[in-house]
C-alpha cells in the first residue's frame, strides 16, 4: 500500500501561520485529487480543502480566505498553507490522495492553535 507522510503540524497562537506538506512515499497511479481533512474526538472527519491534479481547488466554509492548498504534481506532495490561524482549527489534520481505484490517508498531524 502507498504510504502518505505527512509533516507541518505543531502548536501555534492564535493568528500565526503553519504549513502542512503530505508527500507519497512509492509510486502512486491515476490521481484525480488530493486533499486535506481535519478531526477532533468526539467529531467526524470533515474536508478542509480539495484540489485536483488540475488545480481546481475546494475550500470549507470555514477555512476559505485563510487556508491555501496547492499541490506538485511530480512530487505527488500537496500542501496546505494556514494561515490567520484559530483555536477552532484545531485538530488532527490528515491528507488524501484520491485515485480511480482507491483513496489513501496521511497518518494525521496534529495542529493546536492557542488563544
Amino acid at each position: 500500500q502507498v504510504q502518505l507522510v505527512e509533516s507541518g503540524g505543531g502548536l501555534v497562537q492564535a493568528g500565526g501561520s503553519l504549513r502542512l506538506s503530505c508527500a507519497a512515499s512509492g509510486s502512486i497511479f491515476s490521481i484525480n485529487a488530493m486533499g486535506w481533512y481535519r478531526q477532533d474526538p468526539g467529531k467526524q472527519r470533515e474536508l478542509v480543502a480539495t484540489i485536483t491534479t488540475g488545480g481546481t481547488t475546494n475550500y470549507a466554509d470555514s477555512v476559505k480566505g485563510r487556508f491555501t492548498i496547492s499541490r506538485d504534481n511530480a512530487k505527488n506532495t500537496v500542501y496546505l498553507q494556514m494561515n490567520s490561524l484559530k483555536p477552532e482549527d484545531t485538530a488532527v489534520y490528515y491528507c488524501n490522495f484520491r485515485t480511480h481505484f482507491s483513496d489513501y490517508w496521511g497518518q494525521g498531524t496534529q495542529v493546536t492553535v492557542s488563544s
